[in-house]
């Protein structure tokens, strides 16, 4: 059990190492960027050159993504203190859901023809 423990808390430490490179990567750059998305980039490289292996963070990350519920309860709660603002802005929001949503959609699906019909 203690094991285990210290095992998780190493595979949190690597991801959290990641995390914060990727924050580093934002302030020094100065890129209009999330530092979690240069992270989750990162921690993407590193799994696809090797360089980390998958077993190295797994136990982590299969708790965080079990229990990721928990982490956005509070953006949740702190979204309804912003109910006005919705009512308000309603349509755009609506719109810019949509296009955000079926854009992306249709033009992978575009994407993805061409490049099956160019295969043949």
């Amino acid at each position: 059990m203690m094991l285990r423990l210290l095992k998780m808390i190493g595979q949190g430490a690597i991801l959290w190492c990641i995390y914060w490179l990727g924050n580093l990567i934002t302030t020094v750059t100065g890129l209009p960027i999330p530092g979690t998305v240069f992270g989750m980039i990162l921690l993407f490289v590193l799994l696809a050159c090797g360089i980390l292996k998958l077993s190295y963070i797994q136990e982590a990350a299969d708790f965080l993504l079990k229990h990721m519920l928990f982490f956005f309860i509070p953006v949740a709660v702190g979204l309804m203190e912003w109910g006005a603002v919705f009512y308000e802005h309603a349509v755009v929001l609506t719109a810019a859901l949509l296009v955000g949503a079926v854009l992306p959609f249709f033009t992978v699906g575009i994407i993805t023809q061409l490049l099956h019909r160019e295969g043949k």
